[in-house]
């Protein structure tokens, strides 16, 4: 067969037996064809190791022309010095002479053994390396001596490659993470450690079950419902989510769930790894509170107090509820820094801190802006701007008492201090939040102005009021003291129009000013709780005066009625008060009546029912005043000790031409007659009403038809000019 010098037609072959004396034989054209198509480099040498053949794979494999290659020798071809020094080091440790070195060494192990099976590092004709399995092995005449060796060499890159991804993908599956890996149908396949640690779930345990084992109970069933809708539309999920490990206990972790696809585009697995982030979650708790909180008073900073109050402004756009920002600043604080040191002060600033959240309801916000400044937000304060504005007065009076309070210092000493309070009252976005802060500042600094230990509202028109509120507080105060109270009484007739009794009507007289009457100062007196001591000196008034009554025959058989308020009558010692009245003045409690309105009925009922009867056994009655106004049913009616009814005025004024009005007041006297209550109709002003609730069966009448509300003297004057 015909060849050139880069088509051979030889090769070498350890099933091949040459003849002596010939180097190698010639081959016939199948075994040259199947050499050369061969998958493998093969690779033929003489005993010295020469180059004698080098196949078509062999040429592709390490880049290496004919030419290039036979004739010359193999390892300075294609093994570093390096290779050559590694590998004989492996094959002396496995045995082989010791005094055999480098390349010698292989060569002896083909020669003793006949081949020699390994993997070895090709170093290409560009530079680069290349894994391969080298078989080599030692090619003998028909004589059975040596002639050369036969190489042949497989590329084992990809295997190698696909190796080391086993092997990382065998570590990473072990890793730190827990990973879970189910088929399409959700069921656990397979679990790593870090599952099993995490969790608390062995392998056998895991496998087989659904991740919903896992389920903590936090998450609703939406949460779910999007978490899998977005795993089918992209593949891929991660978020945060609260499982339940095996001993109960819920954690927060950060799940990732991944959709694998076989090569037909079919959803396989779903690989899921997660990991525990509790310290995590406990680290952004720590991170917002440096950032939101007050480390020293642990109160929120300014930052989250104007987070908050933008939050409270476009809530009350919502609702149409007023707000208030009270600004507070100690006063003179500073002096107790420098004299008594910055320790003491940041104790003074906790304690300050502890009073104000003593003073505020549960929604509103107590904030330490910086230094010795404070703020409180109070929220939904009602959706009239004069109710709210006493609400914020009121909390800024309680705090600025609180803070008036003595301080326990380390020093043993006791320590004074006060504030001062600006307030700013805010509705929805009627004001932003950076003017309403502005505004409060303002208004702090007008209390500053004021003296110090001073409230002032930014509404000049509204602190115009305050201040005639604060002005009328202090007149009641006083009234007391300097005798400014006065009693009248208005009459209260039977249907023969007989003088049968009179209700106690108390009035305001200020000395130089118009006379104030109860509508205008009562409810002041019972917000600020000055009703109790002004509703005791009514009682001492009518048990005197029941008392001068006895002693005249046109008066003594007449009752008095007393109005007492729900604070007045809670107060724990109001029978007592009843009694002592009655026993000092030496008054018969048969003739005293105390009034009670249906707001009372409503709480502490048992406590509320004790009382009426400890003062019904001493003879005193009691009547249910302004009755239709309030909230009382007829089951707690049943269960008060009520001689009387009183049919509020606001219902008498149109019976005579509003029928609902008429209908309402028949009720009212019907159910009184029936459970034999006297009902009492006041406001009664014309003939017309009088015969109308006379038509209907009312007994008792009170209104200026009858007398309009008089002085005692005026009122004793009228009985005594009454026929007999």
């Amino acid at each position: 067969m015909s060849q050139d010098q880069d088509s051979p037609q030889f090769c070498c072959s350890a099933d091949i037996h040459v003849a002596p004396g010939t180097a190698l034989p010639d081959l016939c054209a199948i075994q040259y064809a199947i050499l050369e198509n061969a998958g493998y480099a093969i690779i033929a040498t003489d005993i010295s190791g020469t180059i004698l053949y080098f196949n078509r794979a062999a040429q592709q494999m390490l880049g290496y022309a004919w030419h290039e290659v036979v004739g010359r020798a193999t390892p300075e071809l294609f093994h570093s010095p390096e290779e050559v020094a590694a590998r004989s080091r492996q094959l002396q440790a496995a045995g082989a002479c010791p005094c055999d070195a480098g390349f010698a060494a292989l060569i002896a192990r083909v020669d003793a053994e006949g081949r020699d099976d390994g993997e070895w590092v090709f170093v290409r004709k560009d530079g680069s390396r290349l894994h391969v399995q080298l078989t080599i092995t030692a090619l003998r005449d028909a004589a059975g001596d040596l002639i050369g060796y036969l190489g042949i060499a497989a590329d084992i890159g990809e295997r190698l490659r696909m190796e080391q991804e086993l092997r990382v993908a065998a570590i990473a599956f072990e890793s730190q993470a827990a990973i879970m890996v189910t088929d399409g149908a959700q069921r656990i396949l397979r679990v790593n450690q870090a599952f099993s640690k995490l969790t608390g779930y062995s392998a056998e345990e895991a496998v087989g079950q659904l991740p919903s084992m896992l389920k903590s109970g936090r998450q609703d069933r939406a949460f779910y419902q999007q978490m899998w809708r977005e795993l089918q539309e992209t593949g891929h999920w991660q978020g945060e989510i609260w499982n339940r490990r095996k001993g109960g206990e819920v954690y927060p972790e950060w799940l990732t769930i991944s959709a694998v696809y076989d090569a037909d585009g079919q959803l396989s697995n779903y690989v899921s790894t997660f990991s525990d982030i509790s310290n995590l979650k406990v680290a952004e708790s720590e991170i917002h509170h440096l950032a939101f909180y007050d480390p020293l008073t642990a109160l929120p900073n300014r930052r989250l107090l104007l987070n908050r109050l933008d939050k409270a402004c476009q809530a009350g756009r919502r609702s149409a509820q007023y707000g208030a920002l009270l600004f507070i600043d100690l006063d003179h604080f500073k002096t107790l820094n420098d004299t008594l040191g910055h320790d003491a002060g940041d104790r003074l600033l906790v304690e300050v801190a502890n009073r104000l959240k003593a003073c505020i309801r549960v929604g509103d916000t107590a904030a330490r802006q910086g230094g010795d400044e404070f703020a409180v937000m109070l929220d939904e304060l009602g959706v009239e701007p004069g109710a709210a504005a006493v609400h914020a007065e009121t909390v800024a009076e309680k705090i600025r008492g609180e803070l008036l309070r003595p301080y326990r210092l380390d020093d043993g000493a006791d320590h004074f201090g006060s504030a001062s309070i600006g307030i700013s009252l805010f509705h929805g976005q009627e004001k932003s939040v950076e003017a309403l802060v502005k505004q409060a500042d303002i208004a702090l600094y007008r209390a500053k102005d004021a003296g110090r230990n001073a409230i002032r509202f930014f509404d000049n028109a509204m602190q115009t009021a305050l201040d005639e509120r604060a002005a009328l507080e202090y007149g009641l105060r006083s009234a007391l003291v300097r005798c400014q109270f006065v009693l009248f009484v208005q009459p209260q007739v039977d249907t023969a129009g007989r003088l049968i009794g009179a209700e106690c009507l108390i009035r305001w007289q200020p000395p130089g000013r118009p006379q104030v009457q109860p509508g205008d100062f009562i409810p002041l007196a019972e917000e600020s709780g000055l009703i109790v001591p002004i509703g005791l000196w009514v009682l001492d008034e009518a048990c005197s005066r029941l008392r001068q009554w006895a002693e005249a025959e046109v008066t003594r058989d007449l009752y008095l009625s007393v109005n007492v308020s729900a604070c007045q009558f809670r107060q724990a010692d109001f029978v007592d008060q009843v009694t002592t009245a009655l026993q000092r003045h030496g008054a018969n409690p048969a003739r005293l009546k105390i009034e009670l309105t249906e707001s009372l009925l409503l709480d502490n009922v048992d406590q509320v029912v004790a009382k009426m009867q400890a003062l019904q056994a001493l003879g005193v009655c009691f009547s249910l005043d302004d009755f239709g106004t309030g909230y009382a049913s007829l089951a707690y009616l049943k269960r008060f000790p009520f001689e009387q009814l009183k049919v509020d005025r606001s219902f008498i004024r149109d019976i005579a031409t509003d029928p609902d009005d008429a209908a309402i007041v028949s009720a009212i006297v019907a159910m009184g007659n029936t459970l034999r209550l006297s009902v009492v109709a006041e406001g009664v002003e014309t003939e017309e009403q009088h015969a109308f609730l006379l038509e209907h069966g009312c007994r008792c009448f009170q209104g200026y038809l009858f007398g309009k509300p008089m002085a005692f003297a005026d009122f004793e004057r009228h009985v005594r000019a009454l026929p007999r």
